[in-house]
């Protein structure tokens, strides 16, 4: 039995078709797409337990004596962090806070937390950070 040309064409053109129809009909819908990461979020699930306000967070307690209120503790209240300063604190870890790896904080989730805790941030601030 042999096939015409024309009729290997048709049929490829259907299997074409066929994959398109199908890809189109499961493409993402973008309702169905998860959200872009909130800063917010991020910081309440990975920073707040250590540095919101209050007694029993101990980054913030850390950074009240080693600032001795010259800056404020609670990381929310700060002018003089920018979001690569965040960043790198984040990834690389300062004095007795561990790194967080991709895996913890994506580099998406990383942004959009770098730029809420820097939310206040000024330029023209000297940064303690660097102290």
């Amino acid at each position: 039995m042999t096939v015409s040309l024309t009729s290997r064409l048709r049929l490829t053109l259907l299997l074409v078709l066929l994959t398109a129809w199908t890809a189109a009909a499961h493409a993402a819908d973008p309702a169905d797409m998860p959200a872009a990461p909130s800063g917010q979020a991020v910081y309440e699930h990975w920073c707040a337990p250590c540095h919101a306000p209050g007694p029993g967070h101990p980054g913030t307690q850390s950074l009240q004596f080693k600032y001795a209120g010259k800056t404020p503790a609670v990381l929310l209240e700060r002018t003089d962090l920018s979001p690569q300063v965040v960043s790198v604190f984040v990834r690389q870890g300062v004095l007795l806070m561990a790194p967080f790896r991709k895996t913890e904080i994506t580099d998406a989730e990383l942004a959009a937390l770098a730029s809420y805790v820097a939310r206040n941030f000024k330029r023209n601030t000297r940064s303690p950070a660097r102290e």
